[in-house]
């Protein structure tokens, strides 16, 4: 009879875990479910960070609420349960300073709106695309397929450049020619170079600067406008002509400063 009793009490709490789990899963799904559905309709009318970030907070609230309500389900206190997460959320709350300092970090990011995912941005001397906009940080793959994590504190305090906010994007070049060099003429020769090439934009016009006499000479900013996403080939096929151009017209120069690689 004790045997019996022992079987039943067992079989009793493997169909609760049973159901249990059951009920997770299906919570789980359901609150998945509604995070995509939402995001779908949030798709025309909002940002790709704003719909990650909704369906984020939907999940880990839907998660939340879902465990929850299967803790009262097992006739568990939550009142008590809720006390103890308080006292542990107090020590818990002095250990996560930096990660609240992530959090409202990340919201002014949210909604100030420097970059978006899929925009080149370069932080310090990485660069690469934007993968994720989280509330702690910022997911990046470099240039050279690296995975970089970004704190949003750290976003805050630097200089965050976004090379692809505009549709349009100008290279430059500096360095320096002997002061025997016609100024005119050099001028002519970049002006042909940049003409001879489709990508270059005519509007913006290219820019030929004079910007001061140096040690090693007269020191020249040359630079060119295109579509952004020309910028390899037109940094690339610049490079080559004016080489090119320098060298048939007997132009001796020494570079002051190369372009940035993205």
């Amino acid at each position: 009879m004790t045997e019996l009793f022992e079987l039943g009490l067992q079989l009793d709490v493997l169909l609760r875990i049973l159901r249990f789990l059951g009920l997770l899963i299906l919570g789980v799904l359901v609150v998945k479910v509604l995070a995509f559905v939402v995001g779908r309709t949030m798709h025309k009318r909002f940002s790709e960070q704003s719909i990650m970030i909704t369906r984020k907070i939907i999940f880990y609230s839907g998660f939340l609420i879902v465990i929850m309500t299967l803790l009262a389900d097992l006739g568990l206190n939550l009142a008590a349960l809720l006390g103890a997460f308080g006292v542990a959320g107090i020590a818990i709350g002095f250990a996560a300073q930096t990660s609240i300092s992530n959090v409202i970090s990340g919201m002014f990011l949210i909604s100030e709106k420097p970059f978006e995912i899929g925009d080149i941005v370069r932080v310090g001397d990485n660069t690469g695309v934007v993968l994720s906009i989280d509330l702690l940080s910022i997911k990046i793959r470099t240039f050279d397929n690296q995975f970089l994590r970004i704190p949003n504190e750290t976003l805050i305090k630097s200089d965050v450049v976004n090379v692809t906010r505009y549709p349009i994007r100008r290279v430059t070049f500096e360095f320096a020619v002997e002061y025997s060099t016609e100024l005119p003429e050099l001028k002519r020769v970049l002006l042909g170079v940049a003409a001879e090439i489709p990508e270059v934009l005519d509007n913006p016009e290219p820019l030929f600067l004079i910007k001061s006499f140096g040690v090693r000479g007269v020191d020249i900013v040359f630079g060119v406008w295109f579509a952004k996403a020309d910028f390899l080939l037109v940094r690339n096929t610049v490079a080559e002509r004016m080489k090119t151009a320098f060298e048939a017209n007997n132009i001796r120069f020494a570079i002051v400063k190369w372009p940035a690689e993205h």
